[in-house]
């Protein structure tokens, strides 16, 4: 049975913004090691979109850039939006009966699916589908955005912690 994992950058104040903190090095490497890993990711329609960046190959990037790039697109992504009419490749679109779809794919496959974006993870939460939460916790403050949890914090308990790199603090919890 799959493991259902929430992992996110998150700022102090505990917000996620793509836009305003980039891993560094050695963060990036520890996530081009978890997309290799992953069996795949379940991603929200907003996630979903900033993600395709990664559809196309890109003239600047550094090594790393193109490894992180052909992890993710060998990973199958199951994309949940009732508005998106199509996916790009490796995708497929989760439309109806959210429950359902995830519960299925937890019981047909082994190993890790990452859950990406706030408001699916608050959704998941919500019918007690994540196995793990992951916070990657950057010393910034944004002071506004959104929030790692979409809704009410779930009871959990701590599971382990990491150093990563210089500034980042990995957190695993389980629910309670």
């Amino acid at each position: 049975m799959a493991k259902l994992v929430f992992g996110m950058n998150v700022s102090l104040d505990g917000y996620v913004d793509h836009m305003r903190f980039q891993p560094d090095p050695t963060l990036f490497r520890h996530f081009i090691g978890e997309a290799e890993a992953q069996v795949g990711s379940i991603y929200g329609r907003k996630m979903y979109e900033i993600m395709r960046y990664w559809d196309e190959d890109h003239a600047d990037w550094e090594p790393e850039g193109a490894a992180f790039a052909a992890a993710w697109r060998k990973q199958t992504k199951w994309v949940v939006s009732r508005t998106m009419a199509s996916v790009g490749p490796n995708a497929r679109l989760v439309e109806d009966d959210l429950e359902g779809a995830v519960r299925q794919l937890k019981a047909e496959r082994d190993g890790e699916i990452e859950i990406a974006g706030p408001n699916l993870a608050r959704s998941l939460t919500d019918l007690g589908l994540i196995d793990e939460y992951l916070i990657y916790l950057h010393p910034v403050v944004l002071g506004h955005g959104a929030p790692y949890f979409a809704g009410p914090r779930p009871p959990l308990r701590l599971l382990s912690h990491q150093r990563i790199g210089e500034d980042v603090l990995r957190l695993a919890y389980v629910p309670a």
